[in-house]
């Protein structure tokens, strides 16, 4: 089964005319709670939130004893490690389930189901702890990538992007298995795929030109495409027998 961009654009904006407000308010609480587009770069959400320069600061070592600059330096680094462990906490426990919500609300919308409760969806019991589990294998596993070059990281990236969507149809797959449906999924479509956020700098620039508020109208337009591509790739993978629809929760037609 092909795709276009053409395509996928077009069923986006399908459904968008009549749930557009809905998906701008998912997509801007996906940009609070995480930061804007989703992302499944976990070295990124973790790292900038816990950076400190100390290379710029003046602890003032030459005014103050020894003891006392070796007690604030170790304030410091302290602080800075319990920053840093509860961003990551953060993103581990609530922003990855959350984004697996996100991507469960626009692919629901996509036939036509736009319900709100979504937006709780990997919070639900029997859901929460496969949800955390899957999608921080799925992350860490994309650190692990970046570590070694930036090139593989962001290949990577896209092939493990469907992982949240996997886990929104099937929370108990399995970390292991999330990640290998998604690897096949994505198989031979990475590089289209790329091209796809391409497409779109444009509508960010604009978003950005309008002081940075028009990038949040743009985001439910690109949130609403990438689910039109998870279903294509889902159906894609059901035809070639990568799955199926027990696995994925899904009605056997």
């Amino acid at each position: 089964m092909d795709w276009s961009r053409k395509e996928l654009k077009s069923r986006a904006k399908q459904v968008l005319r009549t749930s557009y407000w809905k998906a701008f308010l998912v997509s801007l609480l996906l940009a609070v709670v995480g930061g804007g587009v989703p992302s499944c770069n976990w070295n990124s959400n973790s790292g900038s939130s816990s950076s400190f320069n100390l290379g710029n600061l003046d602890l003032g070592m030459g005014d103050i004893s020894n003891g006392v600059g070796a007690l604030i330096l170790a304030f410091i680094v302290m602080v800075a490690i319990v920053a840093g462990l509860a961003a990551l906490a953060f993103s581990i426990f609530v922003l990855n389930p959350f984004k697996v919500n996100a991507q469960q609300y626009f692919k629901q919308a996509s036939q036509g189901n736009v319900d709100m409760h979504y937006l709780l969806y990997a919070f639900g019991k029997g859901r929460y702890i496969g949800t955390v589990v899957s999608m921080f294998w799925s992350s860490l596993l994309n650190f692990l990538w970046y570590l070694l070059l930036i090139i593989p990281g962001i290949v990577k990236s896209y092939a493990y992007s469907m992982v949240p969507y996997i886990l929104g149809d099937n929370p108990t797959i399995g970390r292991k298995r999330a990640v290998q449906l998604s690897n096949q999924m994505t198989r031979g479509h990475k590089w289209r795929m790329f091209v796809l956020d391409l497409s779109f700098i444009g509508w960010f620039l604009l978003g950005t030109i309008a002081l940075g508020v028009g990038v949040l109208f743009v985001l439910p337009y690109y949130n609403s495409t990438k689910a039109e591509l998870y279903v294509v790739l889902r159906q894609q993978a059901l035809y070639d027998g990568l799955s199926n629809p027990e696995e994925l929760n899904l009605p056997i037609s």
